[in-house]
């Protein structure tokens, strides 16, 4: 036996009041609203009336506090694994629409389809891929809930979908909180519902890379 589904959740709102690009900065914490997002995203795991036998977690703190609720709500103790982080990005730590008008930061644009600015895309699918993989096949049955950020899952959802993985990171369907679940059949990953549990309107939403 293996695992039944696997659901891919989006960390909550960062708060961000400067609205920096974060990536991997240490110190960026989820806003009172982005605790509620994640509670509401739990709600909905909840909700799906399937048992939950894994919960993981992205390093970065802002993930770790979005996976508080599934904690709380199933009893289970957060694994953090590194696949599931943020992806490095040379823009980190930047207003993004100050960096873009420098020239000197355009050589790191040359190349959109690796992308040139940040770990390649192949890279992030590879990790996430393998990372999921290996916790399907540790359990006996039950669901997973993995806590990860809005690149590594769009990458997941594009590599999964036979998809390229070039694409403009403002076109991304994965909104804050928003749960994107899979299954394995065979070897190969079916992409099998999307949801936004969460009320996001007026959401920061600006520190993805």
């Amino acid at each position: 036996m293996v695992a039944s589904r696997l659901h891919l959740v989006r960390h909550g709102e960062v708060h961000n009041p400067k609205r920096v690009l974060y990536g991997r900065l240490p110190g960026y914490h989820l806003s009172k609203a982005g605790r509620e997002m994640a509670r509401a995203a739990s709600d909905h795991i909840a909700g799906l009336d399937r048992p939950v036998a894994g919960l993981y977690s992205s390093p970065l703190e802002r993930a770790q506090e979005s996976a508080e609720p599934f904690a709380e709500r199933f009893g289970l103790t957060p694994e953090i694994d590194i696949r599931l982080i943020e992806p490095t990005n040379v823009f980190e730590g930047t207003q993004m629409r100050r960096s873009l008008m420098n020239p000197f930061k355009w050589w790191h644009l040359r190349q959109p389809s690796l992308p040139s600015w940040g770990e390649p895309y192949a890279s992030i699918a590879e990790r996430m891929l393998g990372m999921m993989a290996e916790a399907w096949r540790s359990v006996d049955t039950g669901d997973l809930v993995m806590v990860s950020h809005q690149a590594p899952i769009w990458i997941t959802h594009l590599r999964v979908a036979g998809l390229p993985l070039r694409h403009d990171p403002r076109t991304r369907r994965c909104a804050l909180s928003s749960v994107t679940s899979f299954e394995l059949v065979g070897d190969v990953w079916r992409e099998v519902a999307y949801a936004e549990p969460a009320s996001t309107g007026g959401a920061v939403d600006v520190g993805a890379v």
